[in-house]
């Protein structure tokens, strides 16, 4: 199965060379060149990962796509392509990038920050429900015990 990326960026020169990059590198891309159209194809199709730029339309454009992946029911990865990051942090302590990727970049350092990023992500999304199954069944447990004391009590 190939791993879906969505690419956001207005520049369609960018948008148009990381597609053919991803797309040689074995990658299914979608693109959209608007935070509105990227937050469009979130609502309507999965992917694996997220690689928007961070100012399109506005300074936040970015920002909103990265929030509105995270709160896609598949969860992807996601990645802030800039030219221009902020010095300050505040715009990542939202939580909602992953990475931040600094462009022009390397072809090869791209597609290896990418594979570590999917890989990590995956990881992140294994050990978050492993732990979700281990409360449930820790609660499912927990519950048993006390029927079990009440039904040896009762004999």
């Amino acid at each position: 199965m190939k791993r879906r990326i969505l690419l956001v960026d207005d520049d369609v020169a960018i948008l148009l060379t990381l597609k053919a990059v991803l797309e040689i590198s074995g990658f299914e891309v979608e693109t959209a060149a608007s935070a509105r159209e990227a937050k469009q194809r979130l609502r309507n199709n999965e992917y694996h990962m997220v690689i928007t730029d961070l100012r399109m339309e506005s300074d936040t454009a970015g920002q909103e796509v990265a929030a509105a992946a995270k709160k896609a029911a598949n969860r992807p990865a996601v990645a802030m392509l800039t030219a221009y990051p902020p010095a300050d942090a505040d715009w990542m302590a939202t939580g909602s990038t992953d990475k931040v990727l600094v462009k022009p970049m390397n072809t090869q350092d791209l597609l290896r920050q990418i594979e570590a990023l999917l890989v990590s992500h995956e990881d992140k999304k294994r050990s978050e429900s492993d732990k979700k199954l281990e409360a449930v069944a820790v609660a499912h447990s927990a519950e048993k015990k006390p029927r079990k004391l009440a039904e040896t009590r009762a004999r």
